[in-house]
């Protein structure tokens, strides 16, 4: 698949990837979906940010991450 709105530039947000060339990483862009869970105020906050951007952000995001076995304590604790 071509991210093509992903880019990197090492003189730019020091290398991290960003959308289009802005200053908008696509680790700012998964945050602001936590903070913003409704798209409309989103795109009011920040109106240079399209649909496709935050696609291509959560498939370049979900990259990195590898399915994997994580065995856990049989006891944990929980924050409550």
């Amino acid at each position: 698949m071509k991210l093509d709105r992903i880019t990197s530039n090492p003189n730019r947000m020091n290398g991290q990837p960003c959308i289009r060339n802005l200053r908008l990483t696509v680790r700012r862009v998964i945050e602001l979906l936590a903070t913003y869970p409704d798209r409309e105020e989103l795109h009011q906050e920040f109106p240079e940010l399209e649909d496709e951007d935050i696609r291509q952000a959560l498939i370049f995001a979900s990259s990195y991450l590898d399915d994997r076995i994580i065995e856990l304590p049989n006891r944990y604790e929980t924050v409550a």
